[in-house]
């Protein structure tokens, strides 16, 4: 067994000393290992990075000229007294959780997850492990998803709706993940899909890697908007309502969230419409996460924190938390989240 624990958290982030490594680090190292390419595990200014083939493309565009070494899924790689091996997270394209073994003790860490299969991630895999290092972004029993297939028939009816009346719809989504995930859920039988620049940049990128999504145009600086008539528009959040957006005239707004559950937070934002749609577990997905992997001991490392390790508490775990710099990509304020006045 490790002389201490297989890892901690620094100033820097999450730490290994028996390999010498940074696991999603929120500060500049010498050394990091990337679960995947969102802005709160991958930052800027590290000396070397470690992350999947399939998350490399994306991690170049957003960091820029890195020193990036790449390793496959299930690969195991000996780094120091440390052997540590990537598996699939299923969040994003290229997610993974990061298995770290030390003198026979395993500790999983599970960046962001969800367990549904999105067509487009490789799937969530269970890691067994000793401890296992969870996000609860929407660890309380209120947030439970109902099945893609049926959010997507919501959104293409909504967008068929207003299409029919010559309406644009602008879709809020996060740019890497979300965004591609709503491409390949709608249908181009119903009319043009528009994208914001931030949005298309990623989709081409992930376009290349083999995924395969319908047709879009970027919006560009001044566009014909008379040509698209009816398009849905796929834009980030915080684009809606913005003088980018004016130029669709009375369109339609929505937004994809798991966030979206909560109606108050969807008035908040300012868009007509939500889509529960999230790229995170529910709260049964966290629950199911946590039993197969076997682990005895959870830590958690961001959302509701402090009542889900109540929970975890109660149903028989050794539950912990750890403090963290990381968040989901779109949350809203802590007590609009909870539920509270809206």
């Amino acid at each position: 067994m490790p002389a201490g624990p297989v890892l901690t958290v620094t100033d820097c982030g999450l730490f290994c000393p028996a390999g010498d490594f940074f696991i999603d680090p929120w500060r500049p190292v010498n050394r990091a290992l990337v679960t995947h390419g969102h802005a709160d595990h991958a930052r800027p200014g590290m000396g070397a990075c470690l992350a999947t083939d399939a998350a490399a493309p994306v991690l170049r565009h957003r960091l820029g000229d890195i020193r990036l070494e790449t390793i496959r899924y299930g690969e195991r790689r000996r780094i120091g007294d440390a052997t540590v091996s990537f598996h699939p997270a299923g969040h994003v394209p290229g997610s993974a959780q990061i298995r770290v073994e030390v003198g026979g003790e395993v500790w999983v860490v599970s960046g962001d997850y969800k367990l549904e299969d999105d067509g487009l991630s490789t799937p969530w895999e269970p890691v067994p492990c000793h401890v296992f290092i969870s996000e609860c972004t929407f660890g309380l029993p209120l947030y439970r998803w109902r099945p893609q297939a049926a959010i997507a028939q919501e959104i293409n009816a909504w967008w068929s709706a207003n299409a029919a009346e010559g309406r644009f719809c602008l879709l809020g989504a996060y740019a890497l993940g979300k965004a591609q995930r709503l491409l390949s859920l709608l249908d181009p039988a119903i009319g043009p899909i528009l994208t914001h620049g931030a949005i298309e940049a990623t989709t081409a990128i992930l376009r290349a890697q083999g995924l395969r999504l319908p047709a879009t145009t970027r919006v560009g600086a001044d566009p014909d908007l008379r040509a698209h008539r009816g398009a849905i528009v796929l834009c980030p959040p915080s684009a809606i309502g913005s003088p980018w957006a004016r130029r669709f005239g009375e369109a339609r707004t929505a937004i994809a969230s798991g966030w979206m559950q909560l109606r108050g937070i969807r008035r908040r934002r300012g868009a007509e419409r939500g889509f529960v749609l999230s790229d995170h577990a529910d709260w049964p997905g966290l629950n199911a996460a946590i039993a197969a992997t076997g682990a005895s001991r959870v830590l958690l490392t961001h959302g509701f924190t402090v009542p889900f390790r109540r929970w975890l508490e109660e149903q028989g775990h050794q539950a912990g938390i750890l403090a963290t710099d990381y968040g989901e990509e779109d949350a809203p304020e802590p007590d609009a989240a909870a539920g509270g006045p809206a």
